[in-house]
């Protein structure tokens, strides 16, 4: 019986991949309680919408439109570009506050402009590091965990 209504089904929907998928829409469809519009006569939900198909009780494009509504992902809702706007403006102006009051507690430890000081000295210390690296046989003094002193 199925094979003589694909048969019957190509006529109206000439791709058959096209066809499974709006067959398949129809039987989803029949599943979820949609009314028929042919005699069930025992058959399972595919083959009835297949048998709607051939005998064009149902209307195709609105298979096609709502087989392409149940597979969208992606859902159209209103522009909300708007409030997207808002918030970065206060972001801005709470880094304005946050960046004040780092600065105010930088002044309150007494950090305030020392630290550009502290770090130019320490450059300076950096390039006029010696290598302090032991030469051979020389000693920094430290426990030699292990030697033969420990005994």
């Amino acid at each position: 019986m199925a094979r003589v209504t694909v048969e019957d089904c190509v006529l109206k929907v000439p791709n058959r991949f096209e066809l499974v998928l709006v067959a398949s829409q129809r039987a989803r469809e029949i599943g979820s309680g949609s009314p028929l519009t042919v005699d069930r006569d025992n058959d399972k939900n595919p083959v009835v919408s297949l048998r709607e198909i051939a005998d064009t009780d149902i209307s195709l494009d609105g298979l096609r439109e709502s087989l392409v509504k149940n597979h969208q992902k992606v859902i159209e809702v209103e522009d909300e570009g708007e409030d997207i706007i808002d918030v970065m403006e206060g972001e801005s102006e709470w880094a304005q506050v946050a960046g004040q009051a780092a600065e105010g507690e930088l002044e309150g430890a007494g950090m305030g402009e020392d630290l550009g000081e502290e770090a130019d000295s320490a450059d300076d210390a950096e390039e006029g590091d010696e290598d302090l690296t032991p030469a051979a046989g020389e000693d920094f003094g430290g426990d030699d965990f292990g030697g033969e002193d420990d005994i």
